[in-house]
């Protein structure tokens, strides 16, 4: 028992513990029991699975505001609605990645899960990394809310150009250094297949692997802006993962529903510059402005709501009559 009640990172390890235990059963019962056949999700189911998710990481936030005080509460809703809306961003993104190689929407969901277990293995990585920095050094938090703010005014006048696959490197390094078939083989990440040269069995990838790969890859990139966003708001290690991965748990049941309709998004990009600008240049304000008194969290919570209620009405509004855009394209494995 005392194992149990001694402190990890500032929280208590059951709390830990608990935290992973609900993770590892969504996730079990999302692959063993929701899917255990691939086929296709529809919308409707999508938004009622992405509702349950969502009532999940509201309870849980719930939990730590009982647990850890109003103050870290209000926190953990802050960075968990500010992942939420940047994760709309990197719905868009695995759209076109799924798009590029072909993948039918049954076997989507599948990959989206095995992607979503590799990020909270990444995140985690990074989200330590970043708690390890802080800790040993307090002006880390300023290059951080430097960077938020750069990104978020760069955000205002960046175009809507899509990034250029056929020329990632990831692909062409795994193209270049493994037997990669030419078609899918259902929901597998690796088959057997008959060298061409000797005619013996070997060991290949599949289109889908090449997928999952690149996935995790973008992940690693909006990463660079999200975990700084959530370290500006809080330091405390738990508030910060919990959060985090909270969001992305139901990033895959969210794809569904939002893939079909991303250019009605539009205009949200705008709203997430202004939290990215905002939440940067809380720490200049509090630290140099007021004398190091921190931003009330419910104030912070206020306005980030606000900004990114906003830019999904606006988005909504503006967009109204426009039919959503479809994509097609395809993959040519080297």
């Amino acid at each position: 028992m005392e194992f149990l009640l001694a402190s990890f990172l500032g929280t208590p390890v059951w709390f830990w513990l608990a935290f992973l235990a609900i993770v590892v059963a969504l996730t079990a019962f999302d692959l063993g029991l929701l899917h255990k056949e691939d086929r296709a999700m529809g919308i409707a189911e999508s938004l009622k699975l992405s509702a349950f998710y969502i009532t999940i990481a509201l309870a849980f936030g719930a939990w730590v505001w009982a647990e850890k005080g109003a103050d870290l509460g209000m926190k953990y809703f802050t960075g968990f609605f500010i992942e939420k809306a940047l994760s709309i961003d990197n719905i868009f993104v695995i759209s076109l990645i799924f798009t590029y190689f072909a993948i039918p929407a049954k076997y989507q969901y599948r990959a989206l899960l095995w992607g979503i277990i590799g990020v909270i293995a990444l995140r985690g990585g990074m989200i330590a990394a970043g708690a390890a920095l802080v800790s040993e050094a307090y002006w880390v938090l300023y290059i951080f809310a430097a960077f938020l703010l750069v990104t978020g005014i760069k955000m205002f006048f960046a175009g809507d150009s899509q990034p250029d696959l056929s020329n990632n490197f990831a692909i062409r390094w795994i193209s270049g250094h493994m037997r990669v078939t030419k078609e899918l083989h259902a929901e597998r990440f690796f088959v057997s297949v008959p060298d061409e040269r000797t005619g013996k069995m070997v060991r290949a990838a599949t289109p889908l692997f090449l997928a999952l790969v690149v996935i995790n890859l973008a992940d690693l990139v909006f990463a660079v802006d999200s975990v700084p966003a959530i370290f500006a708001i809080t330091t405390d290690t738990f508030v910060v993962y919990t959060s985090n991965i909270m969001a992305i748990l139901g990033l895959r049941a969210l794809y569904f529903a939002l893939s079909a309709m991303i250019d009605r998004f539009h205009y949200l990009k705008y709203a997430l510059a202004a939290v990215l600008v905002f939440i940067g240049s809380k720490i200049f304000v509090s630290d140099f402005l007021l004398g190091g008194a921190k931003f009330p969290p419910a104030a912070s919570l206020a306005v980030t709501f606000a900004l990114i209620g906003a830019g999904i009405g606006w988005s909504l509004w503006k967009t109204r009559n426009v039919p959503a855009a479809s994509q097609s394209s395809s993959i040519t494995i080297p």
